[in-house]
């Protein structure tokens, strides 16, 4: 009877023991629930418009069927951590060197796509893009991401030899991420979020913008005083929503007026050098106290002074604060291009070019989606572009034979935001 009652007793412990893990186990994820998961259905800037030849259903359903596309073809671990991620970005073997695998742009787009989409098994790839973000930091401040990353012959990745510095626009859409995170987890788990944004947005602060210009610079790897390459910026990284919303996380209105000089940067070209396009190049410089286009070969090749791969993504970057805050200083430039491009294409999608002088004449032939999708973005401003608008979301979402990770990394962010997916932190 004793032995009985013992018995009984022990499996009432035990049974306590589960039941309080079971309930710790609830909680745990009740903690770490996502608070605003795909669909967002965000509500953007009155007058603002969307596909409407088919429905949000539609288009959400879009949306997350590539997604789950994108995740297997570029969402990859390290042969050797089991708890990291990165974001595959040599697909189509056009990197150089042949064994490299990531750069920092591609993994800060995936740290805000993870954190957007936000669904059952996100949050561990986006914590596993985390810590990969910090076992690669660059050789000049180990808060900012080095800009690229190799298979050694060992198979094990490792940071460029030799070139292991940082690019400014992969290492503030990480900041942007984490911002976005600590909304969507809140930061009282394993990582902190917010006080990691914290750190990544001191850091940019510190080494890479001009202070003295509240310029954008290009990298860690430049010096304030290097009158050509501490003095000149990317177009494609003035990320005007991202300033605002650093601005709001860290309460440094130093951030305010890195905003306002990219809009200065921003309406100096569009005013004095895009004449009827409203294209803006791939890299700005200062001379005699002026931005102007970058001459070629100034750091990557022959297009850096027109409308090319990198400033592909302009109608895309800079629409974004109009839709989430309304701020118009970018709206006639938007505007401007989206007439041009119209007109220049005869309502076609499929006649945009890859790449274009600043005079509007095509420079590389092509109709590469990375040129395609962004003006589906910039078309959300005027709803005299909604046909136009429609037809860039069909062609959008075709299926390319040279879509590589840089154009459907695009195609997926801008179907977010043009499906009305996309929020500010």
């Amino acid at each position: 009877m004793k032995k009985r009652s013992l018995l009984i007793a022990v499996g009432v412990i035990v049974f306590g023991i589960i039941a309080s893990i079971a309930l710790g186990s609830q909680i745990k994820k009740k903690e770490i629930a996502s608070k605003r998961a795909f669909p967002q259905h965000t509500v953007y800037q009155a007058g603002t418009i969307k596909p409407d030849n088919l429905s949000q259903e539609e288009m959400d359903a879009a949306v997350a069927t590539f997604y789950e596309t994108w995740k297997d073809d570029y969402l990859k671990q390290p042969a050797d951590k089991n708890d990291e991620y990165y974001i595959f970005y040599n697909d189509k073997g056009y990197a150089e060197p042949k064994n490299a695998v990531t750069v920092s742009e591609a993994h800060g787009y995936g740290m805000m796509i993870t954190a957007i989409m936000a669904g059952s098994q996100d949050k561990q790839y986006f914590d596993g893009l985390y810590r990969y973000y910090k076992a690669h930091g660059s050789d000049n401040d180990p808060s900012l991401m080095a800009w690229q990353q190799v298979k050694d012959k060992s198979g094990k990745i490792i940071n460029t030899p030799g070139d292991a510095d940082s690019a400014t626009d992969g290492d503030m859409d990480i900041a942007y991420s984490l911002l976005l995170a600590h909304r969507q987890w809140g930061s009282e788990g394993e990582i902190d979020y917010l006080a990691s944004a914290k750190d990544i947005l001191d850091a940019i602060m510190s080494n890479e913008i001009n202070r003295s210009q509240s310029l954008v610079k290009l990298g860690d790897w430049t010096e304030d005083e290097d009158d050509v390459y501490g003095q000149s910026t990317r177009s494609s990284d003035l990320l005007l929503n991202h300033f605002k919303t650093f601005e709001a996380a860290t309460g440094n209105d130093e951030w305010k007026g890195v905003r306002d000089e990219a809009y200065k940067v921003i309406q100096s070209i569009y005013k004095e050098k895009s004449g009827n396009t409203g294209l803006i190049p791939d890299f700005i410089v200062q001379s005699k106290g002026e931005y102007q286009p970058a001459e070629a070969g100034f750091l990557e090749g022959e297009n850096d002074g027109n409308y090319s791969w990198n400033s592909s993504r302009t109608p895309w970057r800079y629409t974004l604060d109009y839709l989430l805050t309304g701020d118009e200083r970018a709206l006639p430039q938007l505007k401007k291009m989206n007439d041009w491009i119209k007109a220049e294409t005869d309502g076609n999608p499929e006649n945009i070019q890859s790449g274009y002088t600043l005079s509007g004449k095509a420079v590389e032939e092509g109709n590469s989606t990375s040129f395609v999708a962004p003006f589906m973005v910039s078309a959300m401003v005027d709803s005299s572009n909604q046909q136009w608008i429609n037809r860039l979301w069909n062609r959008t979402k075709q299926e390319q034979d040279d879509d590589d990770y840089f154009a459907n990394t695009i195609k997926l962010q801008t179907m977010i935001v043009a499906s009305g997916n996309w929020w500010a932190p």
